[in-house]
């Protein structure tokens, strides 16, 4: 890697705890992590920050992820999802700097083709992917230099995921619901981050996918879970979602990496599989 500054925001979340721990173990790398202490939606406080570090590469893992809440509180959402973009966008492109912006499957609604492209017409039905969508096509048109990265339901480095939801039932012996008709690939943050290390030197832009291979259903999903956790999958039970038994599927087709040779991301198993043992791992340390 050259020498470079990387300026991540959102480093306390999911994606920004893996990404500021695998980044400082390079010397020739500058890491500058910032969280809710620095405010992406004034564009004031961006740009004179900006002025200040003088990033190379700017990634921005900050966001509003939790659905429900956005859709309660759409100013807000917006506000860090759309505004806070832009505004990294903005600081990026004085700076000559790359920006990598972190999204989701939610831009797509689920409802027009089970797998889904780059190449494919972003169509979100929720205020979340509405404003992370906003936030993506700000980073188009402001900075050249840019990447857009989807994922599909993260896990990892959080209480607060679907992975965490699962294995505290299964701690608690609790009987939970679990939809089967809603389709999409597990990700696990560490490979996330190493994907968005890869091409930190690279000269790709633009939109890239970025799922683990595979797919299955929120149910199938929390089944594999609990059985590698060693817990009762009984617990997990099976019902339709509230879209009315509609399948509802996000899964990405990694193509861009595919069509460039970029990288290439494992079965969604192998890597839950992998961050089940480091969980145990964790737990034994702990005792």
């Amino acid at each position: 890697m050259q020498k470079s500054t990387i300026w991540i925001t959102g480093s306390a979340g999911r994606l920004g705890t893996v990404l500021v721990r695998l980044l400082k173990a390079y010397t020739d790398i500058k890491v500058i992590a910032t969280d809710t202490d620095l405010d992406v939606t004034d564009s004031e406080i961006v740009k004179q920050y900006a002025s200040l570090c003088r990033p190379n590469v700017i990634i921005n893992c900050a966001s509003l992820s939790d659905s429900a809440y956005c859709e309660e509180h759409m100013l807000e959402a917006f506000r860090v999802n759309t505004i806070g973009a832009r505004n990294l966008a903005t600081a990026a492109r004085k700076a000559n700097a790359k920006i990598i912006q972190l999204s989701t499957d939610d831009v797509f609604s689920g409802k027009t083709s089970p797998v889904l492209t780059e190449f494919d017409v972003p169509d979100p039905d929720s205020v979340y992917g509405r404003s992370k969508l906003a936030g993506e096509n700000y980073v188009r048109e402001l900075c050249p230099k840019h990447l857009i990265i989807r994922s599909s339901w993260v896990y990892g480095e959080t209480s607060r995921d679907y992975f965490s939801k699962v294995v505290s039932c299964g701690k608690s012996g609790t009987s939970f619901e679990a939809p089967i008709d809603r389709i999409s690939s597990p990700t696990s943050t560490m490979d996330l981050a190493h994907f968005i290390l890869s091409l930190l030197d690279k000269n790709e832009y633009g939109v890239y996918h970025a799922s683990c291979e595979g797919s299955c259903s929120r149910y199938e999903y929390a089944r594999t879970i609990l059985e590698l956790m060693g817990y009762d999958t009984a617990l997990a039970v099976p019902v339709q979602s509230e879209q009315g038994g509609v399948v509802v599927s996000t899964l990405l087709e990694n193509l861009m990496m595919k069509l460039t040779g970029t990288y290439e991301m494992p079965n969604w198993k192998d890597a839950l599989q992998a961050h089940v043992n480091e969980c145990k791992k964790e737990e034994e340390a702990n005792g």
